[in-house]
């Protein structure tokens, strides 16, 4: 009997945003001596071919010096990301209110990471109460309840963000990316299609798009709707290496299965 093929992996994100290091440095001489921990910042970002390269941030978190590169594994070991740093720049023009919202949101997204989702929805709620339509909130607190499994607020949640544009725009891509796998990992296929077809009617030539649905449409048992939407990725990037193994993922089942 044949076994089954493996899928093919999800399409990945190039890295791009702001990473720390931190250094230990001596101070003094002799029975004054200390050390003390200096932390650094980077401008991380991904270039074609997988290559990283890595500039550092003044005071003002502005980019400054030579860039270089390094491989993903230096990346890895040597580097902490630091997903609120870049908010720096523009919290001074910020009103009191909006502060608010940008500082219950970066506690709700550090609380959600160490897995405390029950913190990170209070954190949220406090930013929600003062903009209902913020998207990162509604991604946080949406992502808490998808990891909760409590799929009727989940829900609720999601009928929020596929009326908001705003939500589908590039600056919030990776919060995007992640409560669309969510959603189809979470066994909410048809929320996740129904996701995925928004996006696309706002970016129909977003190739990755086209490859997730396909991906939301294998998981609801529509192998036709998946092939369909692979052909469309390909047809905007022929070069898609994903989607070329997918094809051929559901090429080899359906012979495995007839």
């Amino acid at each position: 009997m044949s076994s089954s093929p493996t899928p093919p992996s999800p399409a990945r994100d190039r890295i791009s945003g702001v990473f720390s290091q931190k250094k230990i440095s001596k101070i003094g001489t002799g029975t004054t001596a200390r050390k003390t921990e200096i932390v650094a910042y980077f401008l991380v970002e991904e270039c074609e071919g997988d290559v990283l390269v890595v500039q550092a941030l003044n005071a003002s978190d502005e980019p400054f010096g030579p860039k270089t590169e390094i491989t993903h594994e230096d990346l890895l070991a040597k580097f902490l990301p630091e997903p609120q740093k870049s908010l720096a720049r523009t919290m001074a023009a910020l009103s009191p209110q909006e502060l608010e919202i940008q500082k219950a949101i970066a506690r709700g997204d550090k609380f959600r990471k160490r897995g405390e989702s029950f913190t990170a929805e209070f954190e949220y709620k406090k930013a929600l109460q003062l903009d209902m339509s913020n998207v990162r909130a509604n991604f946080g607190i949406g992502l808490c309840y998808i990891d909760r499994g409590e799929r009727e607020k989940a829900q609720e949640v999601f009928g929020r963000l596929v009326q908001l544009d705003a939500a589908f725009e590039d600056e919030h891509k990776h919060l995007f990316n992640e409560f669309g796998i969510s959603l189809r990992k979470a066994g909410m296929q048809n929320e996740a299609m129904d996701y995925y077809r928004r996006a696309l009617e706002l970016s129909p030539g977003d190739e990755n798009l086209h490859y997730n649905m396909a991906r939301a449409a294998l998981d609801k048992g529509e192998p036709k709707t998946a092939a369909q939407h692979l052909l469309a990725c390909l047809k905007l990037n022929p070069e898609h290496d994903e989607a070329k193994q997918f094809v051929d993922y559901l090429r080899r089942k359906k012979n495995a299965e007839g």
